[in-house]
C-alpha cells in the first residue's frame, strides 16, 4: 500500500500497529521506517505513531491517554490544571495500574504512576476532536499526589497549596473518596490541613 493510500484511510491522526493488523492492511514494518525517515510518520512509542502533518490537531492530554493505557491524568498535572499548586509543570503526570513508566516524544515529557487497581477511579471523560482523556476530578489528583508521595502533616504545608482550592474542595466527596484509601496517614493530613 502506498503513503498516500494509507494516509486517507486512517480516520484519526494517530493509530497504532495494533490498529493496522486489525484492520487489515497490507502494510510492512520497512515501511513504517521508511515512512518515518521520509517525516511522513513519527513515532510517539513503539507500536504508536502519528502523521506529521496532523501534529497540531492533537492535545498531550489525548496522547497520554493512548500511549500507556489505561491511565488517567492526575497528580502535578491535574493540581496545576485547577490551579492547586504554583510550580510550572512540565511532564503530563498520569495514574495507571500498570508499572511505573516514563515516555519522551515529540509532544514531551509523559510519567505514569502506579496506584492500586482498586484506587483507578475519580475520573472525568473528556471528548475531544478524536479522541477522548481522563482527568481526575480535584479531590482524587489531591488524594493520589498526597498518597503516592508519601506527604505527611510537616511536609504538607512545604506545597503551598492554593487556599482557594482547597476551599473548592467538595467535602462529602473527598470523605467518601478517603475511605476507599484505607490509609491513616492520608486520614490524618486530610482531617488535619484540609476538612479542619
Amino acid at each position: 500500500m502506498k503513503y498516500q493510500e494509507f494516509e486517507k484511510k486512517i480516520e484519526k491522526p494517530f493509530f497504532s500497529k495494533e490498529d493496522i493488523k486489525i484492520s487489515d492492511f497490507k502494510i510492512y514494518n520497512h515501511q513504517f521506517s521508511d515512512w518515518t525517515k521520509k517525516g511522513y510518520l513519527q513515532r510517539l512509542k513503539r507500536g504508536f505513531y502519528i502523521f506529521s502533518n496532523k501534529k497540531r490537531e492533537l492535545d498531550p492530554k489525548e496522547i497520554a491517554f493512548h500511549i500507556y493505557n489505561p491511565s488517567y491524568i492526575s497528580l502535578e498535572s491535574a493540581l496545576s490544571f485547577y490551579g492547586a499548586i504554583p510550580e510550572i509543570v512540565y511532564s503530563v503526570t498520569c495514574i495507571t495500574t500498570k508499572a511505573n513508566r516514563r515516555f519522551n516524544n515529540i509532544f514531551g515529557n509523559f510519567i505514569y504512576r502506579n496506584i492500586r487497581p482498586d484506587l483507578f477511579w475519580g475520573y472525568n471523560v473528556f471528548e475531544t476532536k478524536h479522541s477522548k482523556y481522563l482527568l481526575a476530578s480535584r479531590e482524587k489528583a489531591l488524594l493520589d499526589f498526597l498518597y503516592l508521595n508519601k506527604i505527611d502533616n510537616d511536609k504538607f504545608e512545604e506545597l503551598r497549596i492554593n487556599e482557594d482550592f482547597l476551599k473548592s474542595i467538595d467535602r462529602e466527596k473527598i470523605n467518601i473518596y478517603l475511605k476507599e484509601f484505607k490509609s491513616s496517614n492520608l486520614k490524618k493530613i486530610v482531617l488535619n490541613k484540609i476538612l479542619c
